[in-house]
């Protein structure tokens, strides 16, 4: 079950673990031992008596007992003594008997108790026994009783107060310092329930965070975005719910229903076996709820993830809904979805309250059982049911009422524990989720011994490359080529060649299908990503910045780099001019979401100088100026052409004017190399490339 793996993951903060059992402990004690005050309550409040009184009266009632038994216990041995005697006169003769008879001697004395202050129940309870193996147990347990009592009489002699009113007064106090410390428990547990389980929700979440970011760029459009953000906020947010009521209630909750349930087990335990009958039935339908519980929640999280899908393309896109008046359209699609979640949430809503129905219906059913039961042994004295012992001694209805308390005692605890039960069903279903991300395989994975790149030639190249999304979607086939160190290549073709895949290959945001890209001599398998990162630049079609400074965004192409060679690297992307002087606070300027304050060419030149500050081997450069305006895209073309020299640099782009700079031009064409070479013999033989520059830009 993957919620208990969440749950394993936790036991590293054991000591926070350890304290929260000791003070659920002490929660599960004081609210018995709070309870357990209703018993002298009664003894006192409606018998005018004291603790003193009431420990002599079981004192005595100890005393005349044990009396009354072996008193039965001698009356059962001179019986056994006649039966042998009358035996023996049998073997003598009838005759023998009869002349004993004539004689005046009893065949058999009467059975005669000579202590006076002996009840008539007593002295029935008394004759009731005849096997003298379970009188001697009898006995023996009255014994073991009139320690107990004698131990408490001298605690109360030495230490309670001897009038009844004091009694009452000290029982009060007493109970109210139990609650109050029964609080301070309370509090304190739950303080480190709340400790534990954002701590491991936090790691967990960075676990889920951690394996987004190994996962593959082709992950990212099979599985959308917005499904791993459901997963990490609104997932994780269940998980830690559930991991609350672990900790919390699942513990704390049945610790206080097992004291209450041990002091009715005390009191009588016959009579509580014959209460929990029917449990089993009621726990089968307790799990025939969770399951269906488990996969209603399920079913939601799914919807929830589409929804946050809907709201990303929204507002992602919101330029087209609006200018294509496709609001009603959205809304559709948005209100059908969360129709879906409303139905399901209702129907988690009615098996939540069936549940709770069900435990609390159950509490009621119990309860009548033991009153019924119960009920009938203290009326009618009787010590079976059925001709099954229920108790030593005929029950007291005092020790019956203290029973109900202790039932209804662990009835507040099942309430409670039936309100979590959706919970922890829902962070199961949630955890099923979130492992199903954390134990996705990893198609880009570093080697278990990479090989380091350090001083090797950087040459780049493709031997027999092949790359398919899906077995039936194949992108690139037989790429075969060679890009020497500091060379510039650039790659044309129509839109959907596959020469952006071919570019993704190199700084591994995938592999190939089938044979190997080679970097200095080595397979890019072979090396760890960062190692190889640490050797590539890379200015996309979307300039992505981040919400933060212009400096920091600039930085992230080398976080170490001080603030004169971030000035350095704006002046060669020809950004330095507007940074310093359009933006309000210069470097120190925040962009906003995805740098969604500047312009497209504005974007393009902060990358440009994050990746020249970056200084990378090799420059990879994916339609980077596809979606700019002219002066833009020449500001950045004089940028590259002077900052190209000594590496190579990688194009991809449909934009013809930038091709001017590259040493060699290769035409993709439906995932093949169709032609490679300059761009006087491409125009001289190739016609595909001769097409593609004579379109219009």
């Amino acid at each position: 079950m993957n919620f208990w793996k969440i749950i394993k993951s936790s036991f590293q903060y054991r000591w926070n673990i350890f304290f929260c059992l000791v003070t659920a402990l002490g929660v599960g004690l004081l609210w018995g031992t709070n309870l357990s005050a209703v018993f002298p309550f009664m003894q006192i409040t409606f018998k005018g008596q004291t603790m003193q009184n009431w420990v002599d009266e079981g004192i005595a009632d100890c005393q005349m007992r044990i009396a009354a038994f072996e008193q039965r216990k001698e009356e059962l041995a001179e019986k056994s003594e006649m039966e042998v005697t009358s035996d023996v006169e049998k073997n003598i003769g009838v005759d023998a008997k009869v002349e004993g008879a004539a004689a005046g001697v009893p065949a058999e004395r009467p059975i005669a108790f000579n202590v006076p202050e002996i009840s008539e129940e007593l002295r029935k309870e008394a004759e009731s026994f005849d096997d003298p193996f379970l009188l001697a147990h009898k006995i023996n347990l009255e014994r073991t009783t009139l320690r107990g009592y004698q131990w408490l009489r001298e605690i109360f002699y030495a230490y309670l107060p001897s009038t009844p009113f004091a009694t009452i007064v000290l029982l009060l106090g007493a109970l109210l310092g139990m609650t109050i410390l029964k609080t301070a428990f309370l509090i304190a547990n739950s303080v480190l329930v709340a400790k534990i389980a954002n701590q491991t929700i936090f790691d967990l979440r960075n676990a889920l965070y951690d394996k987004c970011l190994a996962l593959e760029y082709a992950r990212y459009s099979q599985d959308g975005s917005a499904e791993m953000m459901s997963r990490i906020t609104n997932d994780v947010g269940g998980i830690g719910n559930g991991l609350s009521n672990v900790y919390g209630k699942l513990i704390r909750e049945p610790l206080k229903m097992f004291v209450c349930l041990g002091m009715a087990i005390w009191i009588n335990w016959q009579l509580f076996v014959v209460t929990i009958l029917i449990l089993p039935l009621i726990a089968w339908g307790i799990q025939v709820l969770a399951k269906k519980i488990r996969k209603t929640s399920r079913e939601i999280m799914k919807e929830v993830a589409k929804l946050y899908q809907t709201l990303q393309e929204t507002f992602s896109g919101i330029k087209i809904v609006k200018c294509f008046s496709l609001e009603d359209h959205q809304r559709d699609q948005f209100h059908a979805q969360g129709k879906v979640i409303y139905r399901n949430s209702l129907k988690v809503a009615f098996l939540d309250v069936l549940a709770k129905g069900l435990v609390e219906c159950s509490g009621i059913l119990l309860v009548s059982i033991a009153l019924l039961v119960g009920a009938w042994l203290v009326l009618t004295g009787s010590t079976t049911l059925f001709g099954i012992p229920m108790s030593e001694r005929p029950l007291s209805i005092e020790w019956l009422v203290m029973f109900y308390v202790a039932l209804l005692g662990a009835a507040d605890p099942a309430r409670k524990l039936s309100d979590i039960f959706t919970s922890i069903q829902n962070a199961a279903a949630v955890a099923d989720r979130v492992y199903e991300m954390l134990d996705m395989p990893l198609k880009v994975a570093d080697p278990q011994n990479p090989v380091p790149l350090k001083g090797n030639s950087m040459d780049l190249v493709f031997r027999n490359v092949d790359f398919d999304y899906a077995s039936d979607r194949p992108v690139l086939r037989e790429i075969n080529y060679s890009i020497p160190f500091g060379k510039t290549v650039a790659f044309v073709g129509a839109n959907g060649s596959g020469k952006s895949t071919l570019l993704n290959l190199i700084p591994r945001l995938a592999d190939p299908t089938r044979g190997e890209v080679m970097l200095g001599g080595v397979s890019l398998r072979d090396v760890a990503q960062k190692d190889l990162h640490s050797h590539l630049g890379l200015v996309s079609q979307e300039a992505i910045l981040f919400d933060d400074t212009v400096m920091n965004n600039i930085r992230f192409g080398r976080p170490d780099a001080t603030e004169e060679e971030v000035l350095e690297a704006a002046k060669k992307a020809n950004a330095h001019e507007f940074i310093s002087r359009v933006l309000p606070q210069g470097y120190d300027t925040p962009l906003g979401p995805l740098g969604n304050l500047l312009s497209g060419g504005q974007r393009q030149r902060i990358a440009l100088a994050r990746v020249i500050l970056r200084d990378p081997r090799i420059l990879l450069l994916d339609e980077a100026t596809s979606q700019i305006d002219l002066e833009s895209e020449r500001s950045i073309q004089n940028s590259l052409m002077e900052f190209h020299q000594g590496r190579t640099v990688i194009l991809v782009t449909h934009r013809l004017g930038i091709l001017s700079m590259a040493d060699e031009i290769v035409v993709m064409e439906n995932g093949r190399i169709a032609d490679h070479g300059t761009h006087e013999e491409l125009m001289s033989r190739c016609r595909f490339y001769q097409n593609l520059y004579a379109q219009p830009e």
